[in-house]
């Protein structure tokens, strides 16, 4: 058992606090995650035993697989990680909603013909499919609505190949609600029963850029990750977002004002596990992060990825919570404190005693060592992770 110090001295895990969290999950901690990805949606599937008052800020800037078919073909906000983390926070119970449940997780097979896949979608459409007709209506007529919108809007060539119904139908959504994400992710919300609350960080269709250390820029999300291009073999020395391959002016795009709000009512704040720039700082962004965060008076933790983050290429553990803190800082004011953007550092027992002494060290920011690593390599213990993050509030 650690013990650290918050505003209040803390055990964790705090038995009492864990305990109470599982016990009454409706009145659980408002816990605040930037958030992008997929690294982050199982510890979220453990997440809603203990609270269903978390809050999920999304990054809308991915460029690969299926949410950039979408957004080739529509000029939109990726949609891919806001429909896989509404579905990682659903009720998956039969007292949920697992018909809806299942359509929203249907995948397109990659190997078949286009043209059967979009007869498919236009049996869905026509309430004909055996996934719509278990939904009962007047959520079926919604979804059917959502996804009439997609289709008539959709060019012919568009590629169904490995497409995600949910993402379609969020496509849908946002054309048949005048290109706006917020309406239609509250009624899939809604829809599915979700857990917390999902938003994307803002609601604007932009790319991330990267200045690398060699001088050269790249733009597109899936060109920095690794996972659809080659890795990048220099170190990335800043993150920015991008239009049309163009660096966008920093302070122009405004974090939307529910969104401070939703930062300022948090009991903690998390910048979690995930490919360091594309799905952490890039929820960092938009102007007024920085500030609202600083303003906040609760813990900011940080819990680094384990394993290798093409991302971090060279970056030691002190020197992400330097790229953390850069963003931060530059919309907060370079005067402000470390602590005031980032309070505490959690690591598994793995990590360096050397790289956590640094991390004081260079920031001031306490770095703690904890068991939070499962059996399988290299992949966080979901319920110590929950557990930890519980007994901070």
């Amino acid at each position: 058992m650690t013990k650290i110090t918050l505003q209040r001295s803390a055990e964790l895990p705090d038995d009492l606090r864990v305990a109470r969290s599982l016990s009454a999950p409706h009145l659980g901690p408002r816990l605040l995650f930037f958030s992008g990805g997929s690294a982050l949606n199982k510890i979220s599937r453990a997440l809603k035993r203990y609270t269903y008052n978390s809050a999920h800020l999304i990054t809308p800037f991915d460029s690969g697989g299926s949410s950039q078919v979408l957004r080739e073909a529509f000029d939109m906000p990726a949609v891919g990680d806001l429909r896989s983390r509404l579905m990682a926070l659903a009720d998956e119970s039969e007292l949920g909603q697992p018909d809806i449940y299942a359509l929203f997780s249907h995948r397109m097979p990659k190997a078949v013909p286009n043209a059967p896949l979009r007869a498919e979608v236009e049996a869905m459409v026509a309430g004909t499919h055996p996934l719509v007709k278990a939904v009962s209506s007047p959520i079926g007529l919604l979804i059917r609505d959502f996804l009439r919108a997609f289709l008539v809007a959709a060019p012919m060539d568009f590629d169904f190949r490995n497409a995600s119904i949910g993402n379609l139908i969020l496509a849908g959504g946002y054309l048949a609600h005048g290109r706006l994400l917020e309406p239609v992710l509250f009624l899939m919300s809604k829809m599915v029963d979700v857990r917390g609350t999902v938003r994307g960080v803002v609601d604007c269709n932009l790319q991330l850029g990267v200045e690398l250390a060699d001088g050269r820029q790249i733009h597109g999300q899936r060109q920095i990750s690794g996972k659809e291009a080659p890795p990048i073999e220099s170190p990335i020395v800043r993150l920015f977002l991008s239009e049309h391959g163009k660096e966008v002016v920093s302070g122009s795009v405004p974090l939307p004002k529910r969104n401070r709000k939703l930062i300022r009512q948090a009991d903690l704040i998390c910048y979690p596990p995930g490919s360091l720039f594309s799905s952490v700082i890039a929820n960092l962004l938009p102007a007024g992060v920085g500030r609202t965060v600083a303003r906040c008076e609760v813990p900011k933790v940080y819990v680094p990825s384990l394993g290798t983050d093409p991302e971090a290429l060279g970056l030691g553990l002190a020197d992400r919570v330097a790229a953390l803190l850069a963003p931060l800082r530059a919309d907060a004011g370079m005067e402000v404190p470390s602590t005031r953007l980032m309070t505490h550092v959690l690591c598994d027992t793995s990590e360096d005693p050397v790289a956590c002494a640094e991390v004081t060290a260079r920031h001031g920011i306490p770095c703690h060592r904890l068991p939070l690593v499962s059996d399988e390599p290299e992949r966080y213990d979901r319920e110590l992770v929950c557990a930890a993050l519980v007994s901070m509030v």
